[in-house]
């Protein structure tokens, strides 16, 4: 059954995007309550209107949330697998609680605070077992360690460069310098993209996302009533959530066939994301795409069929994907390259904001956006939203 325009996103709240360690002394709950409440004030709504939560990772308490915001009852409360990668299906499990009649008000919420660990090595924190005692020992102590491997074999098979990384990294940063919120507000010259410090060949310090704190909150309702709020509504055309088992194997097991290797296992969750909102990639206003690396930047453009596989790396090279002039304008407030990373929510406040024409870098005319959730690993997830 697909959910094509049944539910909407009515509200949407963000603490600030702290530097990493910088949101103490406050709490990741009192971050995850401020944005919470900043999305039920911009709906519109009360706190007691809230009846039930969809997440991803993050492992929050809905009982903790219920006592420290005074909601009186949830009726719904369920999380995605995924990280990241299920930034973007979080906002599909909501839509489906709606749909279904479990809740009437879903809050989708995503929060960090690196205090205690770093999310850029967190592979590094875990406990010694079989299956990570076959890459530790190799040095790949965080992410991006595992995703300059896959980087790495795309440039050997399709010819890809890090002029092309460079592309995506000086173009987010271009969006960024006039985002009010960005982090990051330094312009990004092409020379001193290739003069900073290697991290994990071929990825440069740029080529790698923000390590921030805070926390963003979306509010997902049914259509009807959407239209009786105070914001407009941002329907919801379509979210899918999953993958391919075989490109799971791409971090960490590295035992894969070669096209999926270099790619960002989005592939099959693209089709079934375009076949539920009845749209094609020639439909998409704006992308919001999940960059955590600029090399997989490049590989979600090919998996969502912006260009053909293994013409990523022109594709970025044209301009294609800049704010001004291009053909597919992404990230529009930056990205996590340089505006915030909020384990993809910022991705989702980006695309409402674009839709409801009220964002910092406003594109004329945009009537649909994609946007892209990890990928960390199996599942991946996909969200195309369009004016009510």
């Amino acid at each position: 059954m697909s959910m094509r325009r049944k539910t909407a996103i009515v509200g949407i709240g963000a603490t600030p995007y702290y530097r990493r360690g910088r949101s103490a002394p406050r709490t990741l709950n009192e971050l995850v309550g401020t944005a919470i409440l900043a999305a039920i004030a911009d709906a519109g709504l009360q706190i007691e209107d809230v009846d039930g939560f969809a997440y991803y990772g993050g492992g929050f308490d809905t009982p903790y949330l219920c006592e420290m915001l005074g909601i009186p009852e949830v009726r719904f409360t369920a999380g995605l697998t995924g990280s990241g990668g299920g930034s973007a299906g979080a906002i599909g499990l909501a839509s489906a609680a709606v749909i279904a009649g479990l809740a009437e008000t879903v809050v989708c919420v995503g929060g960090m605070q690196q205090t205690a660990q770093r999310y850029g090595t967190i592979t590094s924190a875990y406990a010694p077992d079989p299956e990570n005692a076959f890459f530790l020992p190799a040095g790949l102590v965080g992410p991006g360690h595992m995703f300059a491997l896959l980087a790495r074999r795309h440039m050997h098979l399709y010819g890809t460069t890090r002029d092309h990384f460079a592309e995506v990294a000086i173009s987010n940063r271009i969006n960024a310098l006039t985002h009010p919120d960005a982090t990051i507000q330094k312009p990004l010259a092409r020379e001193d993209y290739f003069a900073a410090p290697l991290l994990a060949d071929p990825h440069c310090l740029f080529d790698f996302c923000l390590e921030n704190d805070g926390a963003i909150a979306a509010i997902v309702t049914s259509a009807e009533r959407a239209r009786d709020l105070r914001r407009k509504p941002v329907s919801i055309l379509a979210s899918t959530h999953g993958g391919e088992r075989e490109w799971g194997r791409s971090l960490y097991w590295m035992n894969m066939s070669d096209d999926l290797f270099a790619s960002s296992g989005h592939r099959s969750v693209a089709r079934r994301l375009y076949a539920d909102a009845g749209l094609g990639p020639q439909d998409i206003d704006c992308a919001q795409i999940y960059d955590h690396f600029t090399s997989q930047v490049i590989m979600q453009l090919e998996d969502y069929g912006f260009c053909e596989i293994g013409e990523g790396g022109p594709f970025v090279a044209s301009g294609a994907i800049r704010r001004e002039g291009g053909s597919l304008p992404i990230n529009t407030d930056g990205g996590q390259l340089s505006c915030g990373y909020i384990w993809g929510m910022t991705h989702i406040r980006e695309a409402v904001e674009q839709i409801r024409g009220t964002a910092a870098n406003q594109i004329d005319g945009v009537e649909t956006a994609l946007v892209t959730g990890g990928p960390s690993n199996v599942p991946v997830s996909g969200l195309i939203l369009a004016a009510a």
